[in-house]
């Protein structure tokens, strides 16, 4: 992987010879907009509940989610066409996968067609696909469907990351890296698409945890265009992909646990998830910014670019760290606005991490060049990537 050089640090932000670089990023919604204030009430008349200390739980984790708005598939319209989504233990499992196949289908088009038009490129300039969903079942998979959606070339080559969890967008990068930098002239376009049916259910006593779920994800696409080597003329880099590593905690299999049944996925997230993420995420960014040869380099000098699982992750992370406020504004203002959107959250916040890098970088702060990608998903699985921020 090799350190750093010198060089490299210096005014010009000039990716380095044959790294992997975000050349473009794009997103798409569902049209349902749900405000956070009104979701409770929602929630509990769509679905026919009318049990008061569930509804106070649910008012309770809606505000301290800290979200306030979020797009969602699911709608009056579904739940008229299919009333058993919202009846307790019914086998509605294909009905589900009906439905998201063909969301998560048509929202990864969208984004990946903002994508393009970012890029600036033509659509038949895209070599390789990476399509990351954990929110389907089929086969062929929706990476076939994304390319014939986009009507990408035949030749394309894909590759399908299923059920990767909330890592998956960051996992789904460091697959792209490792294929723009082993096939010299390829672009490859990245992926994202989830939505929160496949897991719908009415509330119910029995499932405590579903409540959380039902506060805080929200639906979404996401898209990158990712390439070494850009053209000068044609392309402008966002960042550099400098180095990238994996980790799994042992034993932790059970901490996210996802069971794909007749009646959708259920799903469920230990209480202790949060902890076991504050315990091993600084091993893990030592390690990681050791690789790339930062060891030296202050956690407030480094931008941080984290998947939002929650609030409670992020306050743990930003006191074990000791990192400024601020450094996670990109991330807590993602989830303000989204939700945890699983594998596309990490677009959201690299948009905003743009967005303020721009705003400081003429004033007194100035802006951090370096910085860490950050996301943890099933496993427990720790993604993380040393990224440099070329946005000019």
């Amino acid at each position: 992987m090799g350190s750093i050089d010198a060089a490299e640090l210096g005014s010009e932000k000039k990716p380095n010879p044959g790294k992997a670089t975000i050349l473009a990023l794009g997103k798409a919604f569902p049209h349902q907009l749900v405000m956070q204030e009104y979701l409770v009430d929602g929630y509990f008349k769509t679905t026919n509940c009318e049990d008061p200390e569930l509804k106070q739980k649910l008012t309770r984790l809606c505000k301290t989610t800290t979200v306030k708005t979020r797009y969602v598939v699911m709608s009056e319209e579904i739940l008229k066409k299919y009333p058993e989504l919202a009846i307790e233990g019914g086998s509605t499992v294909k009905q589900r996968l009906d439905i998201c196949n063909d969301a998560v289908t048509e929202m990864a088009v969208e984004a990946s067609r903002a994508c393009i038009k970012n890029w600036g490129r033509s659509i038949s300039d895209i070599t390789h696909l990476v399509y990351v969903s954990s929110s389907e079942a089929r086969l062929p998979g929706g990476d076939l469907y994304l390319a014939k959606g986009l009507g990408l070339s035949p030749e394309t080559h894909r590759v399908l990351l299923y059920f990767v969890g909330c890592s998956g967008g960051v996992a789904g990068l460091r697959v792209a890296k490792d294929i723009a930098e082993n096939n010299p002239g390829s672009r490859v376009l990245l992926a994202t698409s989830e939505t929160t049916i496949i897991g719908f259910k009415p509330p119910s006593a029995d499932r405590p945890y579903d409540l959380v779920g039902v506060a805080l994800f929200g639906d979404g696409a996401g898209a990158m265009i990712i390439g070494s080597e850009p053209d000068p003329i044609s392309e402008k880099p966002l960042f550099e992909l400098h180095t990238a590593i994996q980790n799994f905690l042992p034993d932790t299999e059970k901490t996210i646990d996802g069971r794909l049944t007749e009646a959708g996925i259920n799903f469920t997230l230990s209480r202790e998830l949060p902890q076991i993420i504050e315990d091993n995420v600084e091993s893990f960014c030592k390690k990681l910014i050791g690789k790339a040869g930062l060891a030296h380099k202050d956690y407030n000098q480094m931008f941080w670019a984290v998947h939002p699982g929650g609030p409670a992750i992020l306050n743990r992370m930003e006191k074990r760290l000791n990192l400024s406020p601020e450094k996670l504004s990109p991330s807590r203002r993602a989830l303000m606005d989204y939700g945890n959107a699983s594998s596309n959250s990490i677009v959201y916040v690299l948009e905003y991490m743009l967005e303020e890098s721009r705003k400081v970088r003429n004033t007194s702060e100035g802006e951090n060049e370096w910085g860490l990608i950050l996301a943890f998903g099933p496993g427990v699985t720790f993604e993380g990537i040393v990224a440099r921020n070329l946005d000019v």
